[in-house]
């Protein structure tokens, strides 16, 4: 069993055949996916998805290429919308500094929201860092010392240093197809330096499909690719890497029950 801990069954590249999808999925061994918010304003729709298929489940946020859009948005707005029984988690929020799409300081205002939204329910923060390590350890480090809140790296791209602090504060790490990437020995070095009991595996499709697929539309069927390369890459077998991330995602995503 593999849960698909990032996907975006939303997105128009699904449209058509999400059913499909989420079957593909399934007989793929991923029995669970939680698919990810980018926009409040379009949380109505994430939902719909998430109830209308028994094994897929939502998170409630606004991902930093949208963060001045939603500035509107307050905590109080996101720990409302997280008490549907579907919304298993925050985000993703955070910084991205390689495309600048938002304002660093919208991102940053919009992070530390979802960061009191997730100290509030107790629900993890989905973190969308890329390209702005040392600002994500500086403010993760700041916004723990305020009081605790669980979080994961998504979609990790980082460095050593940023895996390091993250889980030194507590948080996971969610390896997507990167990892199978042929230029990606770093982060396969780096992969090995998190502990089993932090790792957890992701899609984030439709995007970074994983060899043999890359170039293609990713689907979260295909999390079974990434999760092959990660066991290869610390030494264990298929089982027990499903096994590990799956019971990771569980004790992360604790709100999101085992069907």
């Amino acid at each position: 069993m593999l849960i698909d801990t990032h996907c975006h069954l939303d997105f128009p590249d699904f449209e058509a055949e999400r059913d499909a999808i989420v079957a593909r999925a399934r007989d793929a061994g991923v029995e669970q996916m939680i698919t990810i918010s980018t926009r409040v304003k379009r949380f109505e729709t994430i939902l719909a998805i998430a109830e209308a298929y028994p094994n897929v489940f939502c998170s409630v946020g606004t991902h930093p290429h949208n963060a001045d859009e939603e500035l509107d948005i307050t905590t109080e707005d996101l720990v409302r919308l997280s008490a549907h029984p579907k919304v298993v988690a925050i985000g993703e929020a955070g910084l991205d500094y390689f495309y600048d799409n938002a304002p660093r300081a919208a991102q940053a205002e919009g992070l530390r929201r979802h960061i009191a939204a997730a100290r509030v329910t107790g629900l993890p923060l989905v973190i969308h860092s890329r390209s702005a390590d040392e600002d994500m350890a500086a403010i993760l480090t700041e916004e723990t010392g305020k009081g605790a809140f669980p979080f994961l790296l998504h979609c990790f791209s980082s460095g050593a240093d940023l895996a390091r602090v993250g889980v030194a504060l507590g948080g996971y790490v969610s390896f997507s197809g990167i990892l199978t990437f042929p230029k990606s020995e770093e982060l396969r070095e780096i992969a090995k330096t998190v502990p089993h009991d932090r790792m957890i595996v992701e899609t984030d499709a439709p995007y970074l499909a994983p060899k043999p697929f890359r170039g293609k539309r990713n689907e979260p069927a295909y999390v079974a690719h990434t999760a092959t390369v990660l066991a290869e890459t610390i030494g264990v077998s298929t089982e027990e890497i499903a096994t590990i991330t799956t019971d990771n995602a569980f004790r992360i995503f604790s709100k999101m029950p085992r069907l």
